[in-house]
């Protein structure tokens, strides 16, 4: 394995909090969970199961990484207009876009699959309880 492939495998080895999580709201709402990653349908989670811990703790991860990607958009975006510098954000804004599209996948893997396993980088952030 590459030194690469170790950064990457390390980088997704994040917490599993799935034993805090009773198995029959896990079983229940784990096809809600998935839609917290989708960007704004993570409203769905919220407003479907308010009272399920599971789709709430996905919620959390999924509306983190909503906002992530908000202010990273809007500071590339404006950062892109700058002289000399601004094509290199340019090039910040695909490899970013491509790695909060592994961070979707990774947590939409995640809610299907029954597990409560933190984001990383943006994982420890907590907005909805």
């Amino acid at each position: 394995m590459s030194d690469f492939e170790d950064k990457v495998k390390k980088l997704f080895d994040t917490q599993d909090d799935t034993a805090l999580f009773d198995p029959m709201d896990i079983e229940q709402s784990k096809m809600i969970a998935l839609f917290s990653y989708l960007l704004w349908l993570v409203l769905i989670p919220i407003l479907v199961a308010p009272n399920s811990p599971y789709a709430r703790f996905h919620a959390n991860q999924g509306i983190v990484l909503a906002i992530a990607e908000v202010i990273i958009s809007v500071l590339v975006t404006v950062m892109s207009f700058v002289p000399l510098v601004g094509w290199i954000f340019l090039i910040l804004s695909a490899i970013i876009s491509l790695f909060c599209f592994a961070l979707t996948i990774f947590g939409i893997v995640n809610a299907v699959n029954g597990r409560a396993k933190r984001l990383p980088i943006t994982g420890h952030i907590i907005l909805i309880k």
